[in-house]
């Protein structure tokens, strides 16, 4: 007679578990991009789709990677989603988070899944202060989302604007509050124990006396593009700048970014893929794309790390 470790009854129990514990886990999604892909010259992204005869901007995917949010201005701000289905990415339809009521852009999700945007809409009820603050709405059951929240631990009485965030959940974005370096500067507020921390300034390797904004942190927070405006080295209006993360958890001196990703006009709106594959910018009224790896080359080589006489190298 064989002797089983558990009871007859309740092999009917756990033989239900066993089996979906041995059953193969579904694969993880991932981004179908569409052709051609860049290599190391940037193209337009989704010519047609995503990029359009107006002005389109700011780049997104949703958790799912099934879903990639931008703005088109069609008269005022207005954020859109194109979904990936039935084999193809189709044409953008408005975001279902959005307002039409006010201006908005520049979407972006947490790694918690919350999607954070910035608005003009009021803070409260007789609000008369007509600038851009960070606001937050989180999924709920059924496609829903929650009521929009005023992300109050970063904003300030001046514009907030373009957020992006670290693998941890630290946030950097721009602000033109009083006390910074410049006109704008790009802050950021680390999440510790669930809630966001008064904002640092990033300092002047990244700040100058003119305008930052726009930034795209890493996941791992070792690299860091921005768009710096009004700066001598530029090659037009405005352009992307790139640092890397020191030894000491600073930030070497920012470089131009070059001929590669600079044009003449504006860059601006920089974004990480979520599989690292892929780095996004704004420029000449059109979404662009460039392979990852190439931009963190540059800045590798942009930005070397400091050596000091007596440090023994």
């Amino acid at each position: 007679m064989i002797c089983l470790p558990y009871p007859k009854r309740l092999y009917g129990l756990l033989l239900p578990a066993l089996l979906a514990a041995c059953s193969p886990m579904p694969p993880a999604p991932t981004i179908t991009y569409p052709s051609p892909q860049p290599d190391s010259v940037a193209l337009p992204f989704m010519p047609g789709i995503v990029c359009s005869d107006s002005l389109d901007f700011n780049a997104a995917f949703a958790p799912d990677l099934q879903s990639f949010y931008f703005t088109r201005r069609i008269g005022k701000w207005n954020l859109l989603v194109s979904h990936y289905h039935d084999g193809k990415w189709n044409q953008p339809v408005p975001a279902p988070f959005a307002d039409s009521n006010y201006a908005e852009a520049d979407a972006v999700f947490a790694p918690d899944g919350a999607v954070y945007f910035i608005s003009n809409r009021p803070r409260q009820a007789g609000d008369s202060l007509q600038n851009y603050d960070i606001w937050r709405r989180r999924p709920l059951a059924d496609g829903k989302w929650s009521e929009p929240e005023n992300v109050q631990a970063v904003n300030s009485d001046s514009t907030e604007y373009y957020i992006s965030f670290a693998g941890n959940g630290n946030m950097y974005f721009a602000s033109f509050r009083a006390g910074g370096i410049g006109e704008g500067d790009i802050y950021v507020s680390k999440l510790v124990n669930g809630a966001y921390t008064t904002p640092e300034n990033l300092g002047p390797a990244i700040n100058s006396p003119f305008t930052e904004h726009d930034p795209a942190v890493s996941a791992n927070e070792e690299y860091l593009v921005f768009t710096g405006a009004e700066r001598k080295d530029g090659f037009g209006e405005a352009d992307l700048y790139g640092s890397k993360r020191t030894k000491g958890a600073g930030w070497r001196q920012a470089a131009n970014l070059g001929k590669r990703v600079n044009t003449p006009t504006y860059e601006y709106c920089s974004y990480f893929s979520p599989d690292r594959l892929f780095f996004f910018y704004s420029s000449e009224y059109q979404v662009k794309w460039i392979k990852a790896s190439v931009l963190l080359r540059d800045i590798d080589r942009l930005c070397p790390e400091e050596v000091h006489p007596n440090d023994g190298r």
